[in-house]
């Protein structure tokens, strides 16, 4: 069952899901070779608790941490250690929070030091990907035009896309309907309703879109040991056009990276973020 929300909820929603833009953006500063990504993990939810949310992941299906951390092949659900990152790495954060009966979920990789072109590329590739599944979120498309646009995009420059993970509705459970798969048909699958909340994540991989999960019940990697990139945004419907409640804004304050990727999206539109 699809859960839309009133404009008092979505408010209370973007509340949740820009703390954890501002964790992301505060981890972005502490990231560099030979950081502890356990750490980090302990920073993140002191820094969630202190802007009065509670950590979203913490817990959640008995999950033992603040954050996912997802290094390298590793696709998503990595759990943070004590393994110092390394120069040319990447890895993936996903986050979550709640805080006034409502979750947000948002996620970003990130280049540890100097990485190469071609892992570079594919960062670059999924962001991009995001975006042009964020456009089809609009009244009258259904979600199989979101997994198309991501699964065109991708596809076409030659990486993998995840099949047994996706996004997902987002509202006062972490995950509602409707599953939102990053590969589909055009005008297939549920019609999107004025006031959901969806969170979109392309998970892409450099080679094949096959994974696999380790022993600890939680990390997936790809199969063939290539690198994984993750991005996500928590996005609602309104007044039948996608407004962002999350942002990189501080992300990309925090890196030195000037982009105007989010502005079509804007919530309010044309009203940027700042730290």
């Amino acid at each position: 069952m699809i859960h839309t929300k009133t404009t008092e909820e979505i408010e209370l929603m973007r509340e949740s899901a820009l703390i954890v833009s501002k964790t992301l953006g505060m981890l972005a500063k502490e990231i560099k070779p030979g950081c502890i990504p356990l750490v980090l993990d302990k920073k993140a939810e002191e820094f969630i608790r202190d802007h009065g949310a509670e950590p979203g992941f913490k817990g959640l299906y008995d999950f033992p941490n603040t954050l996912c951390m997802s290094p390298n092949a590793q696709v998503v659900h990595g759990i943070p250690n004590t393994k110092p990152l390394n120069n040319g790495d990447i890895i993936s954060i996903d986050c979550g929070a709640f805080k006034n009966g409502f979750y947000g979920d948002h996620a970003y990789t990130f280049q540890v030091g100097e990485v190469n072109t071609a892992t570079k590329r594919l960062l670059d590739i999924t962001k991009r990907s995001l975006y042009k599944g964020i456009d089809k979120f609009r009244t009258g498309n259904r979600v199989g035009d979101i997994g198309f646009a991501i699964q065109k995009y991708t596809e076409r420059h030659g990486y993998g896309v995840v099949r047994e993970l996706v996004g997902h509705g987002l509202g006062k459970v972490m995950h509602e309907d409707p599953e939102i798969p990053n590969y589909g048909k055009k005008g297939r699958g549920k019609k999107f309703k004025e006031g959901m909340v969806i969170a979109i994540e392309p998970m892409i991989n450099q080679g094949k879109k096959n994974i696999k999960q380790l022993a600890d019940g939680w990390t997936v990697l790809t199969r063939d040991n290539l690198p994984s990139a993750h991005f996500e945004h928590d996005v609602a419907l309104i007044n039948g056009e996608p407004r962002l409640l999350s942002t990189f804004d501080y992300v990309h304050d925090a890196l030195d990276i000037e982009t105007d990727e989010e502005d079509p999206f804007r919530y309010p539109k044309n009203s940027k973020v700042h730290s």
